[in-house]
C-alpha cells in the first residue's frame, strides 16, 4: 500500500497544533511590530523636521513604549512555543517513521537496503527542520510584512509604490530563476549522503573481514570517494544558495536605489512627499525585497524537504505484504506444504511440488547439499514470499490468510547470526519487555543459560552485538527468547554452523530438549547421536524431497541420506 505524504507531515501537527497556532500568531506580531516601527521612524523624522504628523512627540514616546512591550511579550511567547513546536514535530516525525518501518515482516526488511531509513532518520532531519518547519514561520512573517509594507507604501505614495514594484520584478525573477535550482542540489546531497552512510556501515560491519583480507587501503578509497562525493553535493548546494542570496542582494539594492532617488527626486519636486516618508519608503522596501528573495527560496528548500519525505515514504511502501485482519491464532494440529514450488526469478525454480505434513510437538531436521532449497523452505514457512505456488497451512488456515503479527506470535526463529543488542542479558531475553520472574527462570534454565548467569548475572552488559559473548552463549539466548514468548513453532537455520563441534552440539541438544514445541531445524552436521533424534529427517535434493523418514529408516534404505551421511563421516 503506497503512503500518502500527507500522512507523514501530518504528524508535525498531530497533538501540537495549539502550540503551532500560538507560535504563528506570535510570528504575525512580531511582523506588525516591525511595520509599526517604521511607521513610527517616519512619524519622528517628519516631526523633527517640522511637519505637522497628528502626534505630538509624549503620545509617540507612549506608543514607542507600547511597542517595545508587545515585541518583548511576543519574543517570550516564542521563546517558548516555536522551539517547543518543532521539537514535538521531529519527535513525533521520527516516532512514526520509526513505527512504519516495524511493521515491516522480517523478509521483506531483509532484502532492502538500511541506508535510506538510516539517512532518513539523520541526515535529512536537518533539511526537513530547516526547509519545512523553520521555514514555515519565515514564510509566513515574509508574507505579512510583504502585504503589511505595500499597503503602508500605497497609503504614503500611490505614485512610488506602482515605481517600487516595477523595479522589484528584477529580483523576484531573480529569485524564481535560480531558487528552483535548490531543491534538486538538496535532493542529490540526501542521496550522496545516503551512498556514505551505506559505506560507513559496511566497513564497520565488515571490519573482521577487511583486516583478514588486507582489504583496508581499497576500503579507505571507497570511503574517500564516498566522502569526496559528498562534500561535492554539497559545496555545488551551498554555491546555489549564495548565488541565490547574490541576486537578490544586488537586484535588491538596484531597486532600493531607485525608490529612494524616485523620491527624493518627488520631495523635491514638491510632489507631497516628506524626507521622513522617503526614508521610510526605502525601509519598507526591505521588507518587500526581503520576500521576494526569501520565499522562493523558502519553497525551494520546502520543496527539497518534502522530496526527502517522499523518499523515506517511497522506501517505507516498498515489498509490503498484504495483510490479512489480525487474529490470534493457535496451532493445533501442525503446518501442512502441499504442492509448493517457489523461484526467486521467473523459470529458475528452487522448491519443486514439496509436499509435507509437519506434526505439532515434533522436532524436524532438513539437510542436504548447499543449494537444495532448505533456507528457501524456511523463509516461506515465515511468509518471507507469498509468490508461491502450492499451498503453506497452519492447520487449516493458508499461510497468505495469516497476519503476520499473528504469525511471529506463534514462531520464534534462530539464525545463524544472533544479533544481541548493547543491553543486559535480562532485557536481550526477554526484548525489554515484562515477564514474571519464574517464567525468565524457567527459560533462562531450559536453554542452558544457568551457568552464564550464575557467573555474570542477569545485568550483565553483553557490549555491540554481544561483543562480550560466546557463539553458543548468543544462541542460548536467542533459544530464550523464543521460550519466554510461548513459541509453538521454532525455525531453526544453520543456527550451529559457526560455533565448534562441542558447542554446536550442546546448542543443538538444547533445542532437542525442548518439549511441547515444533522445531524445524536447518542443519549441515549429520551427526549420528543428534539425527537419532529427530522424529523425522527431511531429505533435499536440487529442491525435491529425495527422502524423509527417521534416521534409522534412512539408513536402512541407503540412499541419498546414506551417501549423504556417509560422505560426511
Amino acid at each position: 500500500m503506497k503512503k500518502n505524504i500527507d500522512t507523514f507531515t501530518s504528524q508535525f501537527y498531530h497533538r501540537n497544533t495549539a502550540v503551532y497556532l500560538i507560535a504563528l500568531s506570535q510570528t504575525f506580531m512580531e511582523a506588525g511590530c516591525s511595520l509599526g516601527v517604521s511607521w513610527l521612524l517616519q512619524q519622528l523624522i517628519d516631526l523633527i523636521g517640522g511637519s505637522n504628523t497628528g502626534f505630538t512627540l509624549v503620545q509617540l514616546a507612549l506608543i514607542t513604549l507600547g511597542l517595545i512591550v508587545t515585541t518583548t511579550a511576543s519574543t517570550l511567547v516564542m521563546y517558548h512555543t516555536k522551539p517547543r513546536f518543532i521539537s514535538r514535530a521531529l519527535s513525533q516525525y521520527k516516532e512514526y517513521v520509526f513505527g512504519e518501518l516495524t511493521k515491516k515482516n522480517i523478509a521483506a526488511f531483509s532484502a532492502e537496503s538500511t541506508s535510506p531509513y538510516i539517512s532518513g532518520l539523520t541526515n535529512d532531519m536537518q533539511v526537513i527542520e530547516k526547509g519545512y518547519l523553520q521555514n514555515t514561520f519565515t514564510m509566513f512573517s515574509s508574507l505579512i510584512t510583504f502585504i503589511g509594507a505595500m499597503i503602508l507604501m500605497f497609503w504614503y505614495s500611490p505614485i512610488l509604490t506602482l515605481i517600487a514594484v516595477a523595479l522589484s520584478i528584477l529580483p523576484l525573477a531573480a529569485s524564481l530563476v535560480t531558487g528552483s535550482k535548490v531543491a534538486c542540489e538538496e535532493t542529490k546531497v540526501s542521496q550522496c549522503n545516503e551512498a556514505y552512510t551505506a559505506t560507513l556501515r559496511d566497513s564497520l560491519s565488515g571490519f573482521p573481514v577487511i583486516k583478514s583480507f588486507k582489504a583496508e587501503q581499497q576500503m579507505i578509497r571507497l570511503f574517500r570517494d564516498n566522502v569526496e562525493r559528498l562534500a561535492n553535493a554539497q559545496c555545488k548546494r551551498d554555491k546555489m544558495k549564495v548565488l541565490v542570496a547574490l541576486f537578490g542582494t544586488v537586484a535588491g539594492v538596484v531597486a532600493q536605489l531607485g525608490v529612494f532617488l524616485f523620491g527624493a527626486w518627488l520631495a523635491i519636486s514638491g510632489k507631497g512627499m516628506t524626507a521622513g516618508t522617503t526614508l521610510i519608503f526605502v525601509q519598507l522596501m526591505n521588507y518587500v525585497l526581503s520576500p521576494i528573495g526569501t520565499i522562493p527560496t523558502c519553497l525551494a528548500e520546502r520543496n527539497a524537504a518534502k522530496a526527502l519525505i517522499a523518499k523515506i515514504a517511497k522506501a517505507l511502501s516498498a515489498n509490503l505484504r498484504e495483510e490479512a485482519d489480525y487474529t490470534q491464532i493457535s496451532l493445533k494440529r501442525g503446518i501442512t506444504v502441499d504442492g509448493l514450488t517457489f523461484g526467486y526469478e521467473p523459470k529458475k525454480t528452487i522448491l519443486h511440488d514439496i509436499s509435507y505434513t509437519f506434526k505439532l510437538g515434533r522436532k524436524y531436521a532438513i539437510v542436504g547439499a548447499s543449494g537444495s532449497g532448505k533456507s528457501t523452505l524456511l523463509n516461506l514457512l515465515m511468509a518471507a514470499h507469498p509468490q508461491y505456488e502450492g499451498t503453506i497451512c497452519y492447520d487449516d488456515t493458508e499461510l497468505r490468510h495469516i497476519n503476520t503479527g499473528s504469525l511471529y506470535e506463534m514462531q520464534g526463529i534462530i539464525q545463524q547470526n544472533v544479533f544481541i543488542f548493547n543491553a543486559s542479558i535480562r532485557d536481550n531475553i526477554t526484548m525489554f519487555r515484562a515477564f514474571p520472574e519464574e517464567e525468565i527462570d524457567e527459560a533462562i534454565r531450559l536453554s542452558g543459560l544457568s551457568a552464564l548467569i550464575a557467573d555474570k548475572s542477569t545485568d550483565y552488559l553483553c557490549g555491540e552485538n554481544g561483543s562480550g559473548l560466546s557463539g553458543g552463549e548468543k544462541q542460548r539466548i536467542s533459544i530464550a527468547r523464543s521460550l519466554l514468548k510461548k513459541t509453538q513453532v521454532l525455525l531453526v537455520d544453520e543456527a550451529t554452523a559457526a560455533l565448534d563441534a562441542e558447542t554446536a552440539h550442546q546448542v543443538s541438544s538444547s533445542i532437542l530438549d525442548l518439549d511441547g514445541i515444533t522445531g524445524i531445524v536447518v542443519t549441515h552436521s549429520l551427526e549420528e547421536s543428534l539425527l537419532s533424534r529427530y522424529d523425522s529427517i527431511l531429505t533435499l535434493k536440487n529442491g525435491y524431497i529425495a527422502e524423509a523418514g527417521t534416521f534409522d529408516e534412512l539408513i536402512a534404505r541407503k540412499g541419498y541420506f546414506y551417501s549423504l551421511f556417509t560422505v560426511s563421516q
